[in-house]
């Protein structure tokens, strides 16, 4: 069995400039990528005043008033963007303690009637009225946001003994963005939970790149192991955690591992926001195992804790044909009153299923 790991490394991204030391930042890419799933990124190339018109944007975002996040519910929206208030989103059975607003890159509905359900996931963002300034903030940071994440990948399929580009073909056209609050949670008030969000993985992303947006002191975020215990991740001024999405543990044939994480709500309140890197929506499971398949083959497998594997994984388990339907899926049972509204046909079968 593989060692466990008991903290995340940091992969300093400017070592990819210079010949001298960027061989030694594949080889600590290599090892986050198979053994831990977690890293950090520093130097990273992102703009400070990209990250920093955003994080001053939360607070304002989240103290409008319920008339006004009303309006841009989630409810509101087949492609799952919107505002949703604390308990409104589930994860593994129990009500998450979290408010947020999620957009995505903006695009226009393609979907209609004979064209597969999923695609309705594309189309455009809901601003909140009132507040213009957030709509720059935001689709600045995606675009910055997208351009580390090609970058990126080139870097990890390097790493992976693979040609630069590799990954890029299984991309999406839209990639998605939260912006998260955590309320502030009394330890000494046992009727109140401490979940932030239950554990799970990721299934909403090729890659996940957080900004953890509050201050070093405030804690929550968890990375469970392969021996079953949690692991903190703190606050690293002026770096981006990155974790891998389920889709690329498929693509990798379980060589990269997605992490299972959790957030615990604590005394402080907490801003987060991550960055969901898209997946193409008709990517089937045959294509996602068989394209690097024979590359993956010899690389060694490290096996997960039992909680782990508990965690809900339709694509993994073959159920769902194409990532779009996996996606939509999981969209549906975290956002019940949004899967009634929206997609009454596959309801029930997709809340009633556990593949």
């Amino acid at each position: 069995m593989a060692s466990s790991f008991s903290k995340i490394p940091i992969i300093d991204l400017s070592q990819a400039d210079d010949e001298s030391t960027k061989h030694e930042l594949l080889k600590t890419l290599r090892d986050a990528l198979t053994n831990v799933g977690f890293l950090y990124v520093s130097n990273h190339g992102v703009p400070a005043t990209t990250v920093d018109g955003l994080v001053d944007a939360l607070p304002t975002l989240f103290e409008l008033n319920d008339q006004v996040k009303e309006s841009v519910a989630l409810e509101n929206s087949p492609h799952f963007l919107g505002y949703s208030g604390v308990g409104s989103e589930n994860t593994g059975g129990q009500a998450d303690r979290r408010e947020q607003f999620e957009f995505a890159t903006e695009l226009t509905p393609t979907w209609r009637p004979g064209l597969p359900l999923y695609e309705r996931l594309r189309g455009p963002n809901q601003w909140p009225k009132g507040y213009e300034e957030l709509r720059s903030a935001v689709e600045t940071y995606i675009h910055d946001l997208s351009g580390l994440g090609v970058r990126f990948l080139d870097l990890v399929a390097e790493a992976l003994s693979l040609p630069a580009g590799t990954f890029q073909p299984f991309l999406s056209d839209q990639h998605r963005l939260k912006l998260v609050h955590y309320p502030a949670s009394p330890a000494d008030d046992p009727s109140i939970s401490q979940q932030g969000v239950g554990p799970h993985k990721d299934s909403s992303g090729w890659w996940t790149f957080l900004l953890q947006a509050s201050p070093p002191e405030v804690k929550g975020l968890q990375v469970l192991n392969k021996a079953g215990d949690w692991v903190d991740v703190p606050v690293v001024p002026g770096t981006f955690v990155v974790n891998i999405g389920q889709a690329f543990e498929v693509v990798t044939n379980g060589a990269c591992k997605a992490t299972t994480h959790r957030v615990l709500s604590g005394p402080h309140e907490r801003y987060s926001v991550p960055f969901f890197q898209g997946v193409r929506r008709d990517l089937t499971k045959a294509e996602a195992v068989e394209t690097l398949k024979a590359h993956f083959d010899d690389l060694d497998i490290s096996r997960e804790s039992e909680e782990g594997h508990a965690i809900d994984s339709a694509f993994l388990k073959g159920k769902y044909d194409t990532w779009g339907e996996s996606q939509l899926r999981t969209k549906v049972r975290s956002h019940r009153e949004n899967g009634k509204k929206f997609y009454p046909e596959v309801y029930d079968q997709y809340i009633n299923d556990d593949a």
